[in-house]
């Protein structure tokens, strides 16, 4: 029997994960190609992502890593606050350029590091 109910949230977790990766993700990971400042703090968040999905997070094993991976970001995103603008669902939008990935907050690195982490499952 199919549940609709595990299918929807599925799409809807990756539905948020595509939209990290376009605004955090994919800018994060060109930053970190020219700047291995950048690279070895998205590592490091991504792995530390990586420790709290594996470790701290009961029955993980049971529900599907993009669930987990979105809603993760979901609660680093509510802890955040209120968005500043309807046009932006983050609260940190990311760098405009790579060079800001250098200055990145630790919000901005760790919404990336997750980005990373889903590619790797991928």
């Amino acid at each position: 029997m199919f549940l609709l109910g595990p299918a929807l949230l599925e799409v809807s977790a990756r539905r948020l994960l595509n939209r990290l990766n376009t605004t955090h993700g994919a800018p994060a990971r060109t930053a970190a190609a020219e700047f291995p400042v950048v690279s070895a703090a998205l590592d490091q968040h991504a792995a530390a992502v990586r420790d709290i999905l594996d470790f701290g997070v009961e029955g993980a094993g049971s529900v599907p890593a993009a669930v987990l991976l979105a809603g993760y970001a979901r609660g680093l995103l509510d802890h955040a606050g209120p968005a500043d603008t309807d046009t932006v669902p983050f609260v940190s939008a990311a760098p405009e350029d790579p060079l800001g990935w250098v200055n990145a907050d630790w919000l901005q690195l760790r919404l990336a590091g997750v980005c990373l982490h889903a590619a790797r499952l991928a």
